[in-house]
């Protein structure tokens, strides 16, 4: 490190486990197949361009135990797969449909292409992304932290806290399977800290995590330098703050560089926009319409006036000069930051993985052009990891970050309201059950021990914090109810059975089947 200031761009890949073999099209697990197209091998690509190119750059990401597990599921994959290949399809007839129309058809080329390119790039890897994005972390890129197990709201299972350290131990057991390594850091869920977490992340060898803002500004004692250096918990661990103005630069639906009117429009696409009978063979088998991915137009405005025709290198323009703007405005900030630090200050700006190329279709190109410009044209900010800034300066101040999360308001409400609180019982209960199992059979083989791993299967599934997010946001409410009612009886029927020595090899191995998240699972991380 030798300039002024350290910049730390921290993207979060996390995706709900969806899985569902019992199904030939099952709507929801398009959620990943739309990530991996829209954004996971687009962000691959551009960390091969960067390396071909000789660019050293620093970036950190999480990516979850449940979206590695998808990544590394065969079934998944072999779907994903065909998936690509309607998407192929389709792409090529697009070229053909509007090959009158020149106000779209250099966009349809421009799919063609793209989809061309993932195909490519995903038989490179031989279908295995996970190993993809393992070989940046190997080159020194990358920085690969992980995340609770699955994606549980810590805060809201503080009361059995065997349950909080189980999320936390299979999520290092998941790492060292898919990285051979141990993982410097963790993303908390949805940010969310209680006090005395971090003893947890101590044991099992985690150096840092993340807050949002407010949850290191109203740290005990109050930090010296805010969020731009991190604190060190009573239990050595550091926490990170997330800064609001280079955030608020991406994220803002009002100033935020996705809003720009050249860019894409979401809304807009051919999976709507088209005649039934020529979009059916590529959208859901049973006629629902669905988001292909393939859309014309841009954003125009936001009064509601007609959408203009997309033009892509109008946008990769613009996108330029957003990137050029971040870094400079980012420069003045440690600048000015610098003055009154003794030492660097780091810039921590975290985002979920999935605005960059699925909200924003521009988005990995400008993580691309931030990351070029940023390594060889600043002579002020340095790109950089968590890790890298610990190692340049391991003595920090002290102190205890306050209970915080991310989202409305900051302190869970978001995941703990009207429309979402009926959840928690089922969840309380069933950790506490979890808890007695591991504590009345340490020593179970043979049936009933993959009973109880697929009981501790079944409640880390019921315990991820995506069911209360989408309840919240009103998005796809049936489902998230759904797989809250499915885990929950999953769970109570292998406890009861366990209990009554009753177990039913035929439906566990169904269940089995279908829930096989974690495959080395062992009931014991319940022990109290």
């Amino acid at each position: 490190m030798k300039r002024n200031g350290c910049l730390s761009i921290v993207l979060h890949a996390h995706l709900p486990f969806v899985r569902h073999p019992e199904y030939p099209d099952m709507m929801e697990e398009r959620w990943l197949f739309e990530a991996i197209t829209e954004t996971y091998i687009p962000l691959l690509d551009v960390y091969e361009k960067l390396l071909a190119d000789g660019v050293h750059f620093r970036i950190t990401m999480s990516l979850t135990p449940p979206l590695l597990n998808m990544l590394a599921d065969e079934l998944l994959m072999t779907r994903y797969s065909a998936h690509l290949a309607r998407l192929e399809e389709l792409s090529e007839r697009e070229v053909d449909r509007t090959r009158w129309q020149p106000e779209f058809q250099p966009t349809a080329l421009i799919y063609r292409e793209k989809f061309r390119r993932i195909r490519s790039v995903l038989e490179y890897y031989q279908g295995n992304l996970v190993s993809a994005f393992k070989r940046f972390q190997d080159a020194g890129v990358l920085e690969i932290i992980t995340c609770c197990a699955t994606h549980a709201f810590l805060p809201l299972i503080n009361d059995f806290r065997p349950a909080v350290r189980a999320q936390i131990e299979m999520a290092v057991i998941d790492y060292q399977r898919h990285f051979d390594c141990q993982p410097n850091g963790i993303w908390l869920a949805e940010c969310a800290y209680s006090p005395g977490d971090d003893q947890i992340l101590k044991e099992f060898g985690i150096k840092y995590f993340f807050t949002d803002t407010h949850g290191i500004l109203f740290a005990d004692p109050r930090p010296a330098f805010g969020v731009y250096a991190p604190v060190e918990c009573p239990s050595g661990v550091l926490a990170f703050g997330r800064d609001v103005e280079s955030s608020r630069q991406v994220w803002s639906s009002h100033e935020g560089y996705p809003g720009d009117p050249v860019y894409r429009e979401f809304y807009r696409d051919i999976g709507y926009d088209l005649e039934f009978d020529y979009i059916r063979p590529y959208i859901h088998e049973s006629g629902h319409r669905l988001n292909t991915g393939i859309k014309y137009h841009r954003i125009t405005s936001r009064d509601g006036a007609e959408k203009q025709p997309y033009n892509y290198q109008e946008a990769m323009a613009r996108v330029a000069v957003h990137a050029g703007h971040f870094i400079r405005s980012r420069e003045r900030q440690v600048k000015l930051l610098g003055e009154t630090m003794d030492r660097m200050p780091i810039v921590v700006s975290p985002y979920d993985c999935e605005l960059f190329g699925h909200w924003w279709y521009e988005g990995p190109e400008f993580i691309h052009f931030l990351l070029r410009k940023t390594a060889l044209e600043s002579s002020v900010v340095e790109l950089a990891t968590p890790s890298d800034y610990i190692r340049e300066y391991p003595e920090n101040q002290k102190a205890t970050p306050s209970l915080s999360s991310w989202g409305h308001k900051g302190y869970s409400e978001f995941w703990l309201d009207e429309s979402n609180a009926w959840i928690y019982p089922h969840i309380h209960k069933a950790s506490q059950r979890m808890i007695e199992l591991a504590d009345k059979f340490p020593d179970a083989a043979g049936l009933p021990a993959r009973a109880l791993n697929q009981a501790a299967r079944e409640l880390m599934l019921l315990q991820a914090s995506d069911w209360a997010f989408i309840m919240k946001t009103g998005t796809t409410v049936e489902y998230a109810h759904k797989r809250t009612r499915d885990h929950t009886f999953r769970f109570t029927k292998l406890y009861e059975d366990i209990i009554g020595d009753k177990i039913n090899e035929k439906w566990l191995r169904e269940v089995e089947r279908r829930d096989n998240i974690f495959p080395e699972m062992d009931y014991r991380i319940y022990r109290s």
